[in-house]
């Protein structure tokens, strides 16, 4: 049935929005660019997001794109490698225009990460997992 799944975001400037990704750190499958949407690849398995001018987004959802300034549909999680990581990233999202709006800390007891709105205010939360820290349940 299902071979593969990606993600979809409305931007509303496709190549602003690729500035800003790339400075903080991803990749683009730039044979798949187009002037109204470009590929972007996460992770080492390289997970599609792909990034649709809203216009576009719009006719593919056939539905209105949510105010990501009052309001959130999403929080997209990626993994860190280390707590160095996640710092590194705050301040790379800090340096590409990005609005960190939950500073780098641990939470839980085993997790470390930090949150941030890209330029279209999609939120991303990135995680250190420190699995030997998870709490046992009885």
């Amino acid at each position: 049935m299902t071979k593969q799944i990606w993600l979809n975001l409305p931007v509303k400037n496709v190549a602003k929005a690729k500035a800003f990704f790339l400075k903080v750190g991803f990749t683009f499958n730039e044979q798949q660019d187009t002037p109204s949407s470009t590929c972007m690849l996460v992770g080492e398995k390289n997970f599609v997001v792909m990034l649709f001018e809203d216009a576009l987004f719009e006719s593919f959802s056939q539905n209105k794109i949510t105010d990501t300034q009052s309001s959130s549909e999403i929080l997209i999680s990626i993994d860190a490698e280390s707590k160095e990581e996640v710092d590194a990233l705050a301040e790379k999202v800090k340096a590409a225009g990005g609005i960190v709006f939950a500073p780098p800390a641990e939470n839980q007891g085993w997790m470390y990460g930090f949150g941030f709105a890209d330029l279209d205010g999609h939120r991303w939360n990135v995680l250190y997992m420190d699995f030997s820290k998870l709490p046992q349940q009885n």
